[in-house]
């Protein structure tokens, strides 16, 4: 099941700015902030000291609505016309892979779907019109 979809703001460093910004413009309600430097630590890929700094995930909530935010990595330039991508939420890892794999026809992988910290399967992809997905599957933990 779908669970949502949001837009995602990309920055290229500005991503702290922006969240503080949005925040008092917006009245909006920072739910979740994290930088690059906050991620759990692995030691088969460091941060760069440039990185460390920026914003790697922001979720912003105004009103009924998700507003997501997060810098580029370094190194990763911001393309004029991608700033603006769209999040897409599912319970379930196969409806995630499923999903991920439609948008995939026609298009441009930027990043397989796969497990991460935050997500059993989180990817992102753009399709056949040049609108970048994020696909992010998050399970509810059995109590």
């Amino acid at each position: 099941m779908i669970l949502g979809i949001n837009p995602y703001l990309i920055f290229d460093g500005t991503g702290q700015e922006a969240v503080k910004f949005y925040e008092k413009a917006l009245d909006a309600k920072v739910n979740f902030f994290q930088t690059f430097g906050e991620m759990p630590e692995n030691p088969e890929y460091s941060i760069p000291a440039g990185a460390k700094d920026r914003v790697m995930h922001a979720h912003l909530k105004i009103g009924n609505t998700d507003l997501m935010i997060s810098d580029t990595f370094p190194g990763q330039p911001l393309q004029i016309g991608s700033q603006v991508q769209v999040s897409i939420t599912t319970n379930c890892v196969e409806k995630s892979q499923g999903i991920f794999k439609q948008l995939e026809d026609g298009g441009q992988v930027g990043m397989p779907l796969q497990e991460t910290f935050w997500s059993p399967a989180y990817g992102s992809v753009t399709d056949k019109f040049g609108i970048t997905w994020q696909v992010s599957t998050h399970v509810e933990e059995e109590k």
